[in-house]
């Protein structure tokens, strides 16, 4: 959704004329010579006491102040919560987020990079399950963004449900065969499934399975720190 921004300015238009006007337009009004307005054209206003100047300057004080601030615009909003959460003040960013929110909760459309910002915010607070319920809701009605998809994986991955994150992370890639942060996420994803089938054989007795889990954990780790 686009929110355009206003610019509300009242303006005073002001027409001071101090001498009569010529040719077609210019017809006096009729009277003898002693009417000092005899010569004004019917489009001059009568002067109050004072001459133009007092006119000018009685207009100029009751003239309504301009007010030239502007309201941000849609993508300015955006970008700024994009800032708090990038430098980590996703309790400010969710404040922002929720207020927006309720800005346009009445107007048409979607603002579907708000909606992004509002799941990040939640899981960068911990509030996983939350953030959860809004990236499926995105899943189901933009299922062409890869992103949502990406940022669900994550999510379930950290809980441990590393089958539903391998789906989620299928279907980024369906979305975008080239967006390279899912294709990333899989691979440490398979990793991590390596692990715990490895963690399970060693459970169980089966020689060798201790040190391939050292050293898919060791991987693991490398790849955080680059």
């Amino acid at each position: 959704m686009t929110i355009k921004p206003r610019f509300c300015v009242t303006l005073l238009a002001l027409a001071l004329a101090g001498a009569p006007a010529a040719g077609a337009f210019a017809q006096s009004m009729g009277g003898s010579g002693q009417n000092p307005n005899a010569n004004r054209t019917t489009l001059d206003p009568i002067p109050p006491e004072g001459g133009w100047e007092g006119l000018a300057n009685v207009l100029k004080s009751v003239q309504p102040s301009v007010d030239t601030r502007l309201q941000p615009s849609a993508s300015q909003i955006t970008n700024h919560i994009e800032r708090l959460l990038n430098h980590g003040d996703n309790a400010e960013a969710l404040e922002m987020i929720e207020k927006r929110e309720a800005q346009i909760k009445d107007q048409r459309g979607t603002d579907v990079q708000l909606m992004f910002q509002h799941a990040r915010a939640l899981a960068a607070l911990d509030r996983k399950a939350e953030a959860i319920d809004i990236y499926t809701e995105m899943t189901t009605r933009f299922p062409e963004l890869p992103e949502p998809w990406n940022n669900l994986a994550a999510l379930y991955a950290s809980r441990g449900e590393l089958e539903k994150a391998q789906d989620a992370l299928q279907q980024a890639l369906r979305a975008d065969p080239g967006y390279a942060a899912a294709r990333a996420n899989l691979g440490d994803l398979q990793l991590l499934q390596a692990l715990r089938t490895y963690k399970q054989a060693a459970k169980e007795g089966v020689p060798g399975m201790q040190d391939k889990a050292r050293e898919v954990e060791t991987m693991l780790k490398d790849r955080q720190h680059k």
